[in-house]
């Protein structure tokens, strides 16, 4: 891990802060004899949190606030006369310990206390009614000699946050002994050695969390050394990482080791953080850093798609509600908003466009239409922008990203976008636990997400309790039967292939996975080929001895559509979606059925297009283009085009297209060897484009991360290097190109590009 960073600024009236800048070793104490800032600082404090935790900066008598107000003010009337403190409850339907449900209650009322426009806003009754029920909660549940029984993070992090939220909103009703003992209970559960160390399960989303509850802890009692400890200890959070859980440089975010996860632990440490530099600005602990501003547009904008977060990044979270991804995609929407407010100017102007984009064009679940039953103040920030005809509305960018460090890859085009789930030895295939996801086995083998206009919803609508989960779209699965929940839970399921990643020079891309079945004794070598209006998908090597057949699954398409099949021509048509060009070996084969699944038994339409490999598999392999959006018409002309896009070689060796149309030659290089022109002297992947102006660029990978010297020979004549690169450490041109690259397991499996004249 890096330093921690030099850009972490703390504040303190002008005098040094309790661990002001930490140094890697850990956190230290506060000092014993901490300056005081007296309490005008903590009522500064105080009031920014009730402005952006409970919300502000609407007209309470104009709608759509005036009605939304009055219903949470209905509903928190009938929680303060429905309260029945009992030993075994507070409220009779929700039985102790309730972790969730009665702390989140409470939080509730203390909002609707403080909110204009409730009815019951300053009222004295329901705020002593939610200091009765905190006080209550504390003695029967969270008391400091109780036992930490079940999920660790509903006695650090969810039962404290949401008391100590509430204790905070309501003030001086909370009475000096019922704060005390709070505070008490919070110190035995949430002890300042749980910042000591930036490990387990105090990193990244955990760790703001703990810092935000020692916040709050430090606002209840007006004490400066738990505020300096609290924002001292997010120190380690901002520096890039190269292992474990936090941000990478290329993007990528992890937490619990292997898991990518911008779209849960990550939207919660971004929530976290733009709250915090909220609420501490302009107070002696105010508090910045760089990078969490840069991982707005390089590490979460890439995996929101018009208004919904991609579920390639949800871990677990994919099975736990319907629309969990717009859901997701607005929290991620609300807190750059609110980062904004603390960024650069030009940082705040392009966010407020990319987010006026996303909620133009989220017509599934309309981003601001449901901000209303969740964030008024989040609708009213982005109602402001929806009406400014000042702020442009951001389209979808255009381009690829590939994220090797999480292998991830996400590909826009005009009117398209696809992105693309594996495993690796430091990846794994899915995660499960707590009960949830327990048949995600196959998302990281090779699952290929695509959305053409219009579709949206469709891995939102219950797409997870419904589906196959053998036949995942783009995977390559063993057949064979597994358990609910197998593997080890938190994702500890990774295999051990590490050539998965690619080369990208941001407009195409080919990537790669060395992908091992899960549980199984599966293996096959897959390659995409990221382009204007295909992907070109090849699989090689495809071997198997579980006694069971292996697929490989073209698409698997929650929808009715019509589906038009020509065996003789190879190709598909999914009526609305898209189509499929599929060579005659092996046959393409289909199916429409219903399937009934979750807690609810909902049913939903598939159309499945996969191919069968066999029973036990020897060097199979498979060939096919999907082209998301495209009519019959150009599905069939593509499938007659035979030289569009040319199959170098499909194999375990290699993997390579040459697409002449777009100048494009590229090649997997599973070991050394050469094909289509190409040779490399080790395992790297490799992207020719002749841009047609007489230039070239030649994009090179180490996705294993191993590499101390990289060869590259190019059979085409070329006069001249335009533009290296630091890591090129030999070039000849010529009647062909040579390039040596020193030292790419540096890189992180990053692309290195280099432009050259042709001859």
């Amino acid at each position: 891990m890096d330093q921690y960073p030099r850009r972490l600024f703390l504040r303190l009236g002008g005098v040094a802060a309790a661990g002001a800048l930490i140094p890697a070793t850990g956190v230290p104490a506060p000092a014993a004899h901490p300056v005081r800032t007296g309490d005008g600082s903590f009522a500064l404090l105080r009031r920014r949190w009730r402005e952006v935790t409970a919300g502000s900066g609407f007209d309470a008598g104009a709608e759509p606030y005036r009605t939304r107000l009055a219903k949470l003010g209905a509903r928190a009337a009938g929680y303060r006369d429905t309260m029945a403190p009992a030993g075994g409850s507070l409220w009779p339907d929700l039985a102790f310990p309730s972790f969730v449900a009665t702390p989140r209650r409470l939080l509730s009322m203390a909002r609707v206390y403080v909110l204009p426009g409730t009815g019951l806003t300053g009222d004295a009754k329901l705020a002593g009614a939610v200091a009765t029920g905190i006080d209550h909660y504390r003695r029967q549940v969270y008391a400091a000699d109780a036992d930490e029984a079940g999920n660790w993070w509903h006695w650090q992090i969810g039962v404290p946050k949401a008391l100590l939220d509430a204790a905070v909103l309501i003030g001086p009703h909370l009475t000096g002994g019922q704060s005390q003992a709070l505070r008490e209970a919070v110190d035995h559960f949430v002890p300042q050695c749980r910042l000591d160390d930036y490990s387990g399960t105090s990193t990244g989303a955990n760790r703001v969390d703990l810092c935000m509850v020692t916040l709050l802890r430090a606002m209840l009692a007006s004490d400066p050394r738990k505020a300096a400890l609290a924002v001292s200890a997010l120190a380690p959070v901002f520096p890039y990482v190269s292992e474990g859980d936090g941000f990478y440089r290329d993007g990528s975010f992890i937490q619990h080791t292997s898991i990518p996860y911008q779209g849960a632990y990550g939207a919660s440490l971004l929530s976290g953080l733009a709250t915090l530099f909220a609420v501490l600005r302009g107070s002696p602990w105010e508090v910045t850093h760089q990078n969490i501003f840069d991982m707005v547009e390089r590490s979460f904008a890439p995996f929101v798609h018009d208004g919904f977060c991609m579920d390639l990044v949800r871990g677990r979270g994919v099975a736990r509600e319907p629309f969990g991804d717009h859901r997701r995609g607005r929290e991620i929407a609300s807190s750059i908003l609110l980062l904004g407010d603390t960024a650069s100017a030009a940082e705040r102007a392009r966010w407020q466009g990319m987010v006026k984009g996303w909620a133009l064009r989220d017509t599934a679940k309309p981003m601001l239409k449901a901000a209303e039953t969740v964030d008024l103040a989040f609708h009213a920030r982005l109602a402001a922008i929806m009406d400014d005809d000042a702020v442009p509305t951001a389209g979808e960018p255009v381009g690829h990203r590939l994220f090797p460090m999480s292998a991830r890859a996400v590909h826009r085009r005009p009117g398209w976008c696809a992105a693309l789930s594996m495993a690796s030895y430091r990846i794994g295939h899915y995660e499960h636990g707590n009960g949830e996801n327990l048949r995600g086995w196959h998302t990281g083998s090779g699952m290929l997400y695509w959305w053409a206009e219009g579709h949206g919803d469709q891995y939102s609508d219950s797409f997870w309790p419904t589906v196959d989960p053998y036949r995942l779209p783009g995977t390559t699965v063993s057949t064979k039967r597994l358990a609910d929940g197998a593997g080890e839970a938190w994702g500890g399921t990774c295999p051990p292939g590490r050539w998965v990643g690619g080369a990208t020079d941001g407009v195409y891309a080919t990537v790669g996975q060395h992908l091992n079945g899960f549980e199984s004794t599966m293996e096959a070598f897959k390659s995409w080929f990221f382009l204007d209006d295909a992907v070109v998908c090849l699989g090689a090597a495809i071997t198997g001895e579980d006694g069971v057949p292996v697929e490989t699954i073209v698409d698997n398409r929650r929808t009715d559509a019509p589906l038009t099949v020509d065996h003789a021509a190879g190709w598909a048509h999914l009526e609305g979606h898209g189509g499929y060009v599929v060579p005659a070996c092996p046959r393409l084969n289909t199916s429409r059925e219903k399937r009934t699944g979750g807690s609810s038994s909902v049913t939903r339409n598939y159309v499945t297009l996969w191919l069968d490999h066999g029973g036990d598999p020897s060097e199979a392999g498979y060939v096919y283009l999907l082209l998301p959006g495209a009519s019959l018409a150009t599905t069939r002309v593509r499938a007659a085009d035979l030289g569009w896009a040319r199959v170098l070689v499909n194999t375990g060796r290699q993997q390579g297209v040459h697409v002449p149309s777009l100048g494009i030659t590229a090649v997997n290089f599973w070991n050394d060897g050469a094909a289509g022109g190409l040779a490399a002297s080790a395992p790297c992947a490799v992207l020719v484009r002749e841009t047609g102006d007489g230039t070239a660029t030649l994009t090179v990978s180490d996705p294993r991360r191993d590499l101390s010297e990289l060869t590259v020979t190019w059979d085409r004549p070329v006069t001249e290097l335009l533009h290296g690169h630091p890591l090129l450490t030999n070039a000849i041109t010529g009647p062909s190109l040579t390039l040596t690259f020193g030292r790419l397991s540096d890189r992180g499996g990053s692309s290195q590009t280099v432009t050259v004249r042709l001859g």
